[in-house]
């Protein structure tokens, strides 16, 4: 297995291209058509609060990655790390530990921008590292309520401590990291890491750097408050005003791709035959609920499946077990793969992502059903 012959070099309207766009953009119309509604109700449908703090933690990382300072980070990283296992090793644990504590969608802004500027620094197989990236933040982020939306809203349904909700989620995590680290071993070569001829090192901007970094706290600490607004207004004004050139370096279409999946994905899930499949069925709980959560997680990602499915499922440990590796497998089984696919703006993204992940859903669905019924 080498290095070099996966991956080229990142193209800037890459992440698996915008099909999924069109696909999106189709079914919106489809719907349209068949069950018709007003205006409005489309742009209810759509989640504001996530796609502000996209558009947010889109204008930063951009801010960063213009300051020079990954290009840096990235120089001193390979001149510490002698093999792609090791450094593969190092770059997944540090997304499910970032993912468990700062939230997955956050792990990735700062780390798949990162992974792409090693890339240009020596001959990495990049849509391996950032799918791997991707299962990592899937993995990691499920052992705390505050990891990703789907726990936030279990956390609080199941009255559970904040410490009583990771030792549920324990043990479904243990098995996840366990057959990442397995996933790294096997897919990554313990060779050297082969460096590319020098080139100039683009110079650091503190100044920039520093804007970013106090934009990213006052943006985090907005977003806690919930002063969506407010903190979009700082963070896109402070760059207009002192570097606008930040702003056009933002991925709208990824943007455009999570408020489509809203409004498609929440049309799918009001959909009456939906509500009187899922009633029919008997998945109130064990290993059913959990397998329902992993199916249901695939057609329309995982945070509308808990929503979705909380009626009907009264085990809720086994709601979140499935949810959670039901962020596996298709690239919509959680918003989280498609951020990493698109800042790592890759052309044959989605073929390696799914090339990957979903034999890891099966060996993980599999693995982690024992715990329901062992």
């Amino acid at each position: 297995m080498t290095a070099t012959g996966a991956d080229k070099a990142p193209d800037e309207h890459g992440g698996g291209g915008n099909a999924l766009l069109w696909v999106l953009i189709a079914a919106a119309l489809l719907f349209a058509v068949v069950r018709p509604r007003a205006p409005m109700d489309y742009v209810r449908l759509v989640d504001w609060q996530t796609i502000g703090a996209l558009a947010g933690l889109l204008a930063i990382t951009q801010g960063v990655e213009r300051s020079g300072m990954l290009q840096a980070t990235a120089a001193r990283l390979l001149a510490r790390t002698s093999s792609l296992r090791g450094l593969a090793m190092l770059l997944a644990a540090s997304a499910a530990l970032l993912s468990a504590l700062v939230t997955n969608d956050v792990s990735l802004f700062l780390l798949v921008p990162l992974t792409r500027v090693l890339a240009t620094q020596a001959h990495l197989p990049l849509a391996r590292l950032v799918v791997i990236e991707a299962l990592a933040v899937n993995a990691g982020s499920a052992l705390t309520p505050i990891g990703n939306p789907q726990n936030l809203f279990l956390w609080h349904r199941s009255g559970e401590s904040f410490f009583g909700f990771v030792a549920m989620m324990a043990p479904t995590v243990g098995v996840m990291l366990f057959w990442l680290f397995v996933a790294v071993w096997f897919l990554m070569p313990r060779e050297p890491i082969a460096l590319k001829p020098s080139a100039d090192a683009a110079p650091v901007q503190p100044r920039l750097l520093a804007l970013s970094a106090v934009l990213f706290v006052a943006f985090v600490v907005a977003l806690d408050r919930h002063w969506l607004l407010p903190g979009l207004g700082l963070v896109f004004g402070a760059f207009l005003l002192l570097r606008p050139r930040v702003l056009l370096g933002i991925d709208w279409a990824l943007l455009a791709i999570i408020a489509l999946m809203f409004v498609d994905l929440r049309q799918l899930a009001e959909l009456p035959a939906v509500a009187t499949l899922l009633g029919g069925l008997p998945i109130d709980e064990g290993w059913r609920a959990y397998l329902a959560a992993i199916v249901t997680s695939q057609v329309i990602s995982n945070v509308p499946a808990t929503i979705v499915l909380d009626p009907f499922v009264r085990d809720l440990p086994a709601l979140a077990a499935g949810v959670s590796v039901g962020g596996f497998g298709c690239v919509l089984g959680s918003l989280a793969n498609l951020i990493a696919l698109r800042l790592a703006k890759l052309p044959n993204g989605l073929r390696e992502f799914h090339r990957i992940s979903i034999p890891f859903l099966l060996v993980c669905a599999a693995s982690a059903l024992l715990l329901r019924i062992g």
